[in-house]
């Protein structure tokens, strides 16, 4: 039973956690990167798309001399893509849920954490102005700020988390239950383990 409730718990991470995780880093192809904020500046970004682009995927990489980014569920970012006149694409960005940061090298001591802002379904052919700035979070140590776009990306199945959640706790609970009451319904105790009694003196039969 615990190897059955081990497959049900790691199914449920591949569903929740792996499979939306790849479909946002690895599907479609990049468009290219660009540094929005260094040195204590942001500044806009404009960038040709073209309709063979579609979808979008806005992706934000946030470097931070942290081990993780607590912002109180507050806003640490915000970005607004515009063309023609019309916002095509706004964000607020919270990086809390990024667990595992990327290093930009073993010697530095900061963190690449990485946030979605969106999707662009329907791109019309033309230059886009991203803009991303501050939000309401305080003390977020950021060293520098980077977009990244995907072009051709898949959609989540936004079932996927739910279920993938729900799989890993239904394992979990499985897992735990199978531990506890395993310990208890063990082999009966041998009787030869026991030593003999003694044949002669008090206590003996």
């Amino acid at each position: 039973m615990r190897f059955l409730f081990v497959l049900i718990l790691l199914a449920g991470a591949a569903i929740g956690v792996a499979y939306p995780w790849a479909m946002s880093n690895f599907s479609g192809h990049e468009i290219g990167t660009w540094r929005v904020y260094e040195k204590g500046q942001f500044r806009p970004v404009t960038v040709p798309l073209a309709a063979s682009d579609a979808p979008v995927r806005v992706l934000v990489d946030l470097t931070a001399r942290a081990e993780r980014i607590v912002s109180q569920q507050r806003t640490v970012l915000t970005l607004t893509a515009a063309t023609g006149g019309r916002t095509a694409l706004a964000s607020t960005l919270q990086f809390n849920h990024t667990d595992n940061p990327r290093q930009p090298s073993p010697q530095s001591p900061d963190k690449i954490f990485r946030d979605e802002a969106g999707v662009i379904e329907t791109v019309s052919p033309g230059a886009y102005l991203f803009t991303v700035g501050l939000g309401d979070a305080e003390n977020i140590p950021i060293r520098a700020v980077d977009l990244v776009l995907r072009a051709g990306t898949g959609e989540i199945d936004e079932r996927a988390r739910p279920v993938g959640f729900s799989l890993m706790a239904a394992g979990l609970i499985g897992l735990v239950l199978a531990m506890v009451f395993g310990r208890g319904g063990g082999r009966p105790e041998n009787p030869n383990s026991q030593p003999p009694p003694p044949r002669w003196g008090r206590g003996s039969k």
